[in-house]
């Protein structure tokens, strides 16, 4: 690589490997994407100090990446794939392969000068907040099967696959509180969280890692946002059921969770629960209102720095 002040360097990231190049040079190196390759990526990078070291978002494989850039101190910049594909268009390049979309990167990151983000710490809490929902997911199937077997040996067996998934589910479930507890913001925003009856540690660090727009937009955005709002269906003379879908669906399940015990415990939530009710709307209905009102509450808490017995509820 040249001068440090020329030295813009372009990683494209595939599943298997990693291919580096930079701006100013016409050697390119090839590295497995794992633990080692990796390792040779920033021993390489500490040799040559470029300014910038750019790759595109990947859908997760850039993220062990991500991580040890950051770590070394190499000035990672993720990008948008489209806006790097729009680069290369527009200056003719429409060849493609790893090697020669590890160059157009580097040119990229040389001409555009792409924003430089370390890795965020919220990053590391939703893989922890990932696996935990798969933990959840594989105890649920697996109680479900426990209710339908009859052999007495994989009774056993499936009981056997509960109880060690259980032990994980605590685990990850530790891993997460000394997540929070290692930042000082996150602490404040899950002790304001979890002061609200039906509000778990589960739902208070997946707001925290996955919805960090709660408490800067209004009640109507944070509610599309999440995938809590009814939207219309009409065409023409045709008028559709309002429904939800769309939206942050992992957040939307934790918060389903919470709100299913909100229905019970919850001073606010109850009563509106039961007057939905009341008022002959269906369960389901009921309980995504219920939702939507929780996630307002939330929000209005987070956006006033308010604890739950400190905050007026209509």
């Amino acid at each position: 690589m040249g001068n440090q002040e020329r030295a813009y360097a372009g990683i494209d990231v595939s599943k298997e490997s990693l291919d580096l190049a930079a701006h100013d040079e016409r050697q390119q190196w090839h590295f497995t994407n794992d633990l080692a390759g990796i390792r040779q990526v920033i021993t390489l990078l500490r040799k040559h100090k470029p300014a910038t070291v750019c790759f595109e978002a990947t859908g997760g494989y850039e993220l062990p990446l991500w991580t040890a850039l950051t770590e070394a101190g190499m000035n990672p910049a993720p990008s948008n794939p489209r806006l790097v594909r729009h680069f290369a268009r527009s200056a003719g390049r429409l060849a493609k392969t790893d090697a020669l979309d590890a160059r157009v990167i580097a040119d990229y990151a040389y001409a555009m000068k792409p924003r430089v983000t370390p890795f965020p710490e919220t990053e590391i809490l939703k893989e922890i907040i990932s696996r935990r929902c798969q933990l959840v997911e594989m105890i649920s199937a697996e109680k479900n099967r426990l209710k339908s077997a009859r052999n007495a040996s994989v009774k056993d067996d499936i009981q056997a696959t509960i109880k060690y998934l259980e032990e994980r589910l605590k685990n990850i479930d530790k891993e997460l509180g000394a997540g929070i507890k290692a930042s000082p913001e996150w602490r404040k925003k899950d002790k304001l969280l979890q002061s609200v009856p039906g509000v778990g540690k589960g739902l208070s660090a997946c707001l925290i890692a996955q919805l960090p727009e709660l408490g800067l937009l209004d009640r109507c955005k944070i509610a599309a946002l999440v995938g809590v709002a009814p939207l219309n269906r009409d065409s023409g003379k045709s008028h559709g059921k309002r429904t939800i879908w769309g939206g942050r669906s992992r957040v939307r399940t934790a918060l389903y969770m919470a709100t299913l015990s909100a229905t019970r415990h919850n001073p606010a939530i109850r009563p509106f629960y039961i007057r939905l009710l009341e008022r002959g709307k269906a369960k389901k209905t009921a309980i995504v209102a219920c939702m939507r009102k929780l996630l307002t509450i939330l929000n209005a808490m987070m956006k006033n720095k308010t604890a739950w017995g400190c905050l007026t509820v209509k």
